[in-house]
């Protein structure tokens, strides 16, 4: 009989006790897989690409980026009033040797060097089409650093939102070169030409 009762007050203690260990077990797995799937910031935001952005052309009209999947890209922030404003002759030769081979230049005027680019939209689209012939797409003025700088740019310049390097826009005409997959894949700062070799040769790249 003694036995008997101990053998009920262990299976008593047992039933008592295991449901909640299991549940407190259960939790802490469900906060490890929780916490073992949750992606790192830079996981999180390197998914994003150019082709997930909408800018506004210099008419004022909605642009999407993602109509330029499968072309690369040479994003451009442009100024009327700068030393390298004659790089927009020599964007526009490689626009026009390479618009028909999937590639293409994006043109963004941008006023935060030393006040190079003070005009309106339609006196920056005068300029550069009446001096250079630009025939490439030119977008809607924007800033291209500081506390109001537009989310594209803060893509570009950014490892944690690109996935590949910090590289913040140092002058006018900096140019970001971007792959068929709307991935961000290196930087040419504004002294080198549009011309360069690096550039032709990554174009040529299949």
């Amino acid at each position: 009989m003694e036995k008997r009762w101990i053998g009920i007050l262990f299976a008593l203690l047992f039933l008592t006790i295991t449901p909640g260990c299991s549940g407190q077990n259960k939790q802490d797995q469900a906060a490890k897989e929780e916490t073992t799937n949750l992606p790192d910031k830079e996981s999180r935001n390197s998914e994003r690409t150019l082709h997930d952005f909408t800018v506004t052309d210099i008419d004022g009209n909605e642009f999407n980026l993602a109509t330029l999947k499968g072309k690369k890209v040479l994003v451009v922030n442009v100024a009327s009033r700068c030393g390298l404003t004659p790089q927009y002759e020599e964007l526009q030769k490689l626009y026009s040797a390479y618009q028909d081979k999937n590639f293409t230049v994006i043109g963004f005027p941008a006023n935060n060097f030393n006040n190079q680019e003070p005009g309106t939209n339609q006196e920056i689209k005068e300029f550069c089409t009446g001096n250079f012939g630009v025939t490439f797409p030119m977008m809607d003025k924007i800033s291209v650093k500081g506390d109001e700088m537009a989310p594209l740019y803060s893509w570009l310049t950014q490892k944690d939102e690109n996935g590949v390097l910090d590289q913040e826009v140092t002058w006018n005409f900096q140019k970001y070169m971007i792959d068929e997959q709307g991935h961000l894949v290196d930087v040419v700062m504004p002294g080198e030409s549009p011309l360069s070799d690096k550039i032709i040769d990554w174009i040529k790249q299949d």
